[in-house]
């Protein structure tokens, strides 16, 4: 019986292969957040290996025709069918999934194994839901042939028995009949073996729980927005006065003023505007150490330290930029911390804390405003800020071109007085 060409053989089961771990790795993906993103970097470097290893394979058939079609009717017209559309699937995904990293909002830089810098294509970001789509469906598609496949071959071999499956062969041997179709099912075990393990559910909880107050202190705000802070400043002065003018002059403090702790169910969000469109996100693991009395805010004293490994905008590509030098810098620098020694009251229920902000290393002065409501023990906090990024070196890079230079902040939460 004819055989394909060694090159041929070669070629499909390297890409089998190949697809199988894609296969496997695929789905998960989208569950990971930042925790995936080394393995979407792997994700895309095989994709573009199976894109050119296919164009590689075509070339292989013209240069050596294959062996002629084992059957006629409707079943040869069905292993055509299944064959042209796997070959349209291994060139499809690739380019759809090229098309999706080149589509999205921030431009993550791609390194084919981390070595040679892909470029990204020339396409609108209005197309990204388009090629978020059509890749999703080739996924689907590239399974259901790749089964038709695997059940066609297992048919003629156990079934038919007309050892068409010689053909695909290096050579007629037990060997290489237990040993590809094993490799191929070691690329869907290596593909799940790969995949991160997800954090113990008591660690995940916690930080659900403190989510809210590390956003808070995350971003607190320059004063480099000069007219905005002129504008509500005065707004603020005008309230206090009103305030001042109804009420006697406060007293300092006699004592110490209370510590507050910070309650689950609040929440910390940040967005930045890129090419016109905004880019939202927000902080998953913080801690914080808060004293305030409301009636005496000269005496507050406030430190929230951010794990900046969990910032998320909600796309895996995203995240895990963030951890990088571009951005956070988390392998250097893996938290950021707000201090702020007493606080302003500008308005009835109003207030500023000016501080400090250390982030990558850098230090500088920003401040946040916020507002409280309640009374006594339990009170609910609502405010924003405004960072400008450029001073702590986070979006310095080529994919940041398309940032606003200012990051906003707005944050929600409860605390119950200790």
């Amino acid at each position: 019986m004819q055989r394909y060409s060694l090159a041929a053989i070669f070629l499909h089961w390297t890409i089998a292969v190949l697809l199988a771990f894609q296969i496997s790795v695929g789905w998960a993906l989208h569950d990971l957040g930042a925790r995936g993103f080394a393995l979407f970097q792997l994700h895309k470097s095989i994709g573009i290996t199976i894109l050119l290893l296919t164009l590689a394979r075509i070339a292989a058939r013209y240069w050596k025709p294959r062996p002629a079609p084992a059957e006629g009717g409707w079943q040869g017209a069905l292993a055509k069918s299944v064959h042209g559309g796997l070959y349209l699937f291994m060139l499809g995904a690739p380019l759809t999934g090229w098309a999706l990293v080149s589509t999205a909002k921030v431009k993550v830089p791609t390194l084919i194994f981390g070595v040679i810098p892909l470029p990204h294509l020339p396409l609108p970001m209005d197309m990204h839901e388009w090629t978020e789509g059509g890749h999703e469906l080739f996924a689907w598609i590239g399974v259901a042939l790749f089964l038709l496949h695997v059940a066609g071959a297992l048919r003629h071999h156990l079934l038919l028995r007309d050892g068409l499956i010689w053909r695909m062969m290096p050579a007629r041997s037990s060997f290489w009949l237990i040993l590809l179709p094993a490799l191929m099912l070691g690329g869907l075990a290596l593909g799940k073996a790969i995949l991160p393990v997800p954090p113990p559910q008591a660690e995940a909880a916690q930080p659900a729980a403190a989510n809210v107050m590390e956003a808070e202190e995350d971003t607190p705000a320059p004063v480099e927005n000069q007219m905005e802070a002129a504008v509500e400043a005065a707004a603020d002065n005008a309230a206090a006065q009103a305030g001042n003018a109804a009420a006697p002059e406060e007293q300092k403090p006699v004592g110490p003023p209370p510590a507050w702790n910070v309650q689950p169910g609040g929440r910390i969000g940040f967005s930045v505007g890129n090419d016109g469109e905004m880019i939202r996100g927000d902080f998953a693991k913080w801690t914080a150490k808060i004293a305030m009395d409301p009636d005496h805010p000269d005496s507050a004293d406030i430190r929230v330290d951010i794990d900046l490994a969990s910032a998320s905008v909600g796309d895996a590509y995203q995240d895990g930029m963030l951890l990088t030098d571009e951005f956070f810098g988390v392998a250097a620098h893996p938290s950021a911390r707000f201090v702020a020694k007493g606080a302003e009251k500008t308005g009835a229920n109003s207030y500023r804390a000016s501080g400090t902000l250390t982030l990558k290393g850098v230090s500088r002065p920003q401040s946040i405003r916020f507002t409280l409501s309640g009374s006594g023990g339990t009170r609910k906090i609502a405010g924003s800020a405004t960072i400008v990024r450029a001073p702590f070196g986070v979006g310095s890079g080529g994919s940041s071109t398309g940032l606003d230079p200012r990051v906003s902040v707005d944050f929600s939460f409860s605390a119950i007085r200790q």
